[in-house]
């Protein structure tokens, strides 16, 4: 099977179900921003990573697939592939868990420290950007509203999962100064 299938030469691609759209249209946006953090989660993990962060990540990474699929498919009564409220629950969890080894933050931190938690600080503002994309896509279409939800909590478990790497690495947080 050949890569290229020249179909796409037109500006418009396929959805599931055998649709076809613009390749401008808000969904594409949106999946294509998913996309975009799953491959800058897969730089994260070629890092040295612990164990508990590692298998955070790659479960992570496994999902997005299902969060992408979900904003492919604009049929919501084909319900395989969807993000449910389970997938959240899970974020949720692991949040509370990073979180407890964590100082309180009370002030505004940079993204930094080591090279791990900078490029996961990247990687929680593509998923900022595929939440907003996906926000607008919902303006537009009816989606899966556990979508937003789960890129929301995604972005908060990368956020809290940086300062854990820093901190487990040594590097204290980098506190935004006016």
């Amino acid at each position: 099977m050949k890569i290229y299938t020249k179909t796409g030469d037109d500006g418009n691609t396929g959805l599931q179900g055998n649709l076809r759209i613009s390749k401008s249209h808000p969904r594409i946006f949106a999946y294509g921003a998913v996309d975009e953090a799953n491959a800058a989660l897969g730089i994260v993990l070629t890092n040295q990573l612990d164990e508990d962060i590692f298998n955070t990540l790659r479960k992570i990474q496994n999902d997005l697939f299902i969060v992408g699929s979900d904003l492919s498919n604009p049929s919501l009564n084909d319900v395989k592939n969807r993000v449910t409220l389970e997938m959240i629950q899970e974020l949720e969890h692991s949040i509370d868990k990073f979180e407890s080894e964590l100082p309180p933050l009370t002030n505004f931190i940079l993204p930094g420290g080591s090279i791990s938690a900078s490029q996961l600080h990247f990687t929680r503002t593509i998923i900022r950007r595929a939440e907003t994309l996906t926000v607008q896509l919902a303006e537009k279409d009816e989606i899966n509203s556990n979508c937003i939800i789960y890129l929301n909590r995604l972005s908060d478990l990368f956020f809290v999962t940086s300062r854990l790497i820093n901190k487990r690495n040594g590097n204290e947080d980098i506190i935004w100064k006016i």
